[in-house]
């Protein structure tokens, strides 16, 4: 067995780990080993923008994980696609840049992630973030991570726009600001005409530096340990097996997934559950694998009276034409990733902040680009940001190869379904407005028919699908917390030497998309790890919110 020494070991070279790659040595003073079993990043498919939902379903990129049966989706096996390449998620997903709303951050602070709030993580947004449109006060014009605007090209993107604010909805400039409520344009993380993963934005300005290697191809099977001190990591390269020993920490940016699932390979997690599969319990920690959270949506799809869809652009012939400008020129339908307007709304009036989000698509297609509507349509993506429904990631064997056992329990609580038909009947009522009567014709999805609570429940057990946002997976917390798995410094609570930086420690999931606060976690985590002062709180207006007491046990 080959054995190398770092000072740090970080697994997973994603949204998380490629920020900590660069930011752990950028003074030069540390080396870095940063594992990763996917390769290189440099396919047209991934750095395409429009192309997005083909690196999403190519075994080469993805990990290709399934969920157990739903219980409450009619036995379902929902699709997990997490990324297995250098960027990770951020080079198989939509680039869509949602921060969350301010209230997510607060409520961090309020469930045990101290230093967590709002003020303490917004310089750190503002950090990684260099905005087209320039910094302001929320924003960031200087940081790693471009973001920018769409064209909005389409008329159909202002007339879901005005058509919002006809049904009374409010217009908001900057959904990523001071409030998010409101519907507006939509950031991508997209750089001249190109995605802008935390491959593009972080590791590969940092591959010259003689104190980082990385490593691809390479399957990490556990964290080594002496006693409760993480010593290193065994891995595996081809057929050869590898130890790397961390002279200061390991670091699992791993992902809400796979995370979870190499602690509890490594001895850490519910220890019943680890003993029946024959590995040594290292310590006893029941929130690994628990918590497990995501986003569920649906597409509410409506035929277009004039051809000016995207409807028009899947042709074979005009797919290459995009492709080859795109290739000439990184300009045109292939420089977007089409989701340039948004909208977050409130489920009902008593709701303290918005719980409702829309992606606007002027094209009827699903989001792994499989089921393309026969015409011209257009569609809201739209779901609940806050399920009350938590799963988990459970092993389903001993074997580091096989894949976990993932339940989300989607649609386990009432309340998801009594979200899930007001997102029907609000959206029908925002396509119903005057700005979309030229343009509106029939309702393809869920269908004229489809009107009560029965109907509006049996079309979302049949068609809604998860938006790809798994998190929660080992959620921070104060370090008396029995549930908790990180401490508010990302270290794994009851052990030295190491730390979970990734979304897996969000303590509840974010209001919106999950890049842009997984990046934010690993710039601050990244200060943490290194010893230094935190950036200086924000002192901005936002929008507040109360928070009730938690009830015992909140997370499980």
């Amino acid at each position: 067995m080959d054995v190398e020494s770092f000072d740090y070991v970080i697994v997973g070279a994603g949204s998380a780990g490629c920020v900590l790659a660069n930011r752990l040595t950028e003074d030069g003073r540390a080396s870095v080993l940063l594992l990763e079993f996917g390769g290189s990043d440099r396919s047209v498919l991934i750095q395409m923008p429009s192309a997005l939902s083909i690196p999403m379903n190519m075994k080469k990129y993805n990990w290709g994980y399934h969920s157990e049966p739903e219980p409450h989706l009619g036995g379902r096996r929902m699709n997990v696609p997490r990324g297995k390449v250098l960027g990770g998620s951020s080079s198989i997903n939509g680039m869509v840049y949602v921060r969350g709303a301010p209230a997510d951050f607060d409520r961090w602070e309020h469930e045990g992630a101290r230093g967590w709030s709002y003020p303490d993580v917004l310089p750190y947004f503002r950090r990684a973030e260099h905005r087209r449109a320039g910094g302001d006060p929320y924003r960031g014009g200087e940081g790693a991570l471009h973001t920018t605007y769409g064209t909005l090209d389409n008329p159909l993107h202002q007339a879901f726009m005005a058509a919002a604010e006809e049904a009374g909805h409010l217009h908001n400039d900057d959904i990523n600001g001071a409030t998010q409520e409101g519907f507006g344009r939509m950031d991508m993380t997209v750089h001249n005409g190109r995605r802008w993963s935390t491959a593009n934005a972080y590791l590969k300005p940092a591959l010259g530096r003689a104190n980082l290697k990385v490593q691809t191809g390479a399957f990490v099977e556990r964290v080594t340990f002496e006693g409760r001190t993480a010593t290193g990591v065994a891995y595996t390269v081809g057929n050869r097996k590898v130890t790397a020993t961390a002279r200061r920490e390991v670091i699992l940016s791993a992902g809400s997934i796979n995370s979870p699932k190499l602690l509890m390979l490594s001895g850490v997690g519910p220890g019943a559950d680890l003993a029946a599969q024959g590995i040594a319990v290292v310590a006893d920690r029941p929130g690994v694998g628990a918590n497990l959270q995501d986003h569920l949506e649906f597409y509410f799809q409506v035929a277009c009276r004039e051809p000016i869809t995207l409807f028009s652009s899947m042709s074979p012939f005009a797919k290459g034409s995009i492709g080859a400008r795109w290739l000439l020129t990184k300009k045109g339908l292939g420089a977007t990733n089409h989701f340039e307007s948004c909208g977050f709304i409130r489920s009902s009036p008593e709701i303290d902040h918005a719980d409702i989000q829309y992606h606007f698509l002027p094209l009827a297609v699903t989001y792994d680009g499989k089921g393309l509507a026969s015409e011209h349509g257009f569609q809201a993506h739209v779901g609940p940001m806050r399920s009350k429904s938590r799963g988990t990631v459970r092993l389903a064997s001993p074997d580091p190869a096989a894949p976990p056992r993932i339940l989300f329990n989607y649609m386990s609580h009432a309340d998801d379904w009594r979200e899930m038909r007001a997102c029907v009947r609000l959206t029908r009522e925002i396509f119903a407005q005057a700005s979309f009567d030229r343009y509106r014709g029939r309702e393809m999805q869920p269908g004229a028919d489809v009107q009560t609570d029965d109907e509006i429940d049996a079309f979302v057990r049949d068609h809604v699908e998860s938006a790809y946002h798994p998190s929660c997976t080992c959620r921070m917390g104060g370090a008396s917390d029995p549930l908790a798995v990180v401490d508010p410094e990302t270290r794994v609570i009851g052990l030295e030497r190491l730390r979970i930086v990734d979304s897996s420690i969000m303590p509840s999931i974010t209001t919106g998309n999950l890049n842009a606060p997984t990046i934010m976690i690993a710039e601050k985590a990244a200060d943490i790890i290194r010893g230094r002062a935190p950036l200086a709180a924000a002192d901005v207006p936002y929008e507040r919110v109360a928070f009730l007491p938690l009830p015992a046990q909140a997370a499980l």
